[in-house]
């Protein structure tokens, strides 16, 4: 990868960075205003946020976008609650599991919310087949995994934890659980004990891949 490469990629994270922080500041403005007992309209998260409201309509282009999201983001585990407290595993695929188990029982406490959620971001989806606009999901999950996986800096390349964790983001969440209800037809206990399994052998087979080839 030349140098000019590294800068544009460089610059291209800071962007989806930047939005992703307007997307949060846009829903964290609509929190503050439902504590307050009020439905907001995209436009007053959007004043509350200092955003232009152009701008906001880019992320939630109606206010049933805006609205079913926000107890999803008040209920959410954050990276600090998962692993910000002398209690949380130190090793990764328990971090992992965690993750799992933490997005399985979140999604399944607000199953209604998340089926909404995920039909609008389908939706939003065709109108962006090359996902080039801005962003309409958090990526709460992507935050969560950087973290379970910290541990392993000093123990694989950073190629490879980028690999685990592109893994690790297609089981955990939303769609892994329609995987396993919908399609497979298990219970809530069967599903969840899956995931964590995979989850698991992932993070394993991940470590044993590389050690093996040293």
């Amino acid at each position: 990868m030349t140098g000019r490469q590294m800068s544009n990629n460089g610059q291209t994270h800071e962007r989806v960075a930047q939005k992703l922080r307007t997307r949060q500041a846009l829903l964290t403005a609509a929190r503050e205003l439902a504590a307050q007992g009020k439905a907001p309209t995209v436009a007053q998260a959007a004043d509350a946020a200092t955003v232009s409201r152009a701008t906001a309509y880019r992320y939630f282009p109606t206010q049933e976008s805006l609205l079913v999201e926000i107890p999803l983001d008040v209920a959410a585990p954050t990276a600090q609650s998962l692993f910000g407290n002398d209690t949380a595993p130190q090793d990764p695929e328990d971090r992992a599991a965690l993750v799992q188990n933490a997005l399985y029982d979140l999604v399944r406490d607000h199953e209604a919310e998340f089926r909404l959620f995920l039909r609008n971001s389908l939706l939003r989806g065709l109108e962006d087949p090359d996902s080039t606009g801005d962003p309409f999901r958090g990526a709460r999950r992507s935050d969560l995994l950087d973290r379970a996986l910290a541990p392993l800096e000093g123990e694989l390349p950073a190629s490879e934890i980028k690999r685990l964790k592109t893994a690790l983001s297609i089981l955990v969440g939303i769609e892994s659980m329609i995987v396993l209800r919908d399609v497979l037809r298990l219970s809530h206990s069967e599903a969840r004990a899956a995931g964590e399994s995979a989850v698991r052998e992932l993070v394993r087979a991940a470590r044993d891949r590389y050690h093996g080839a040293q």
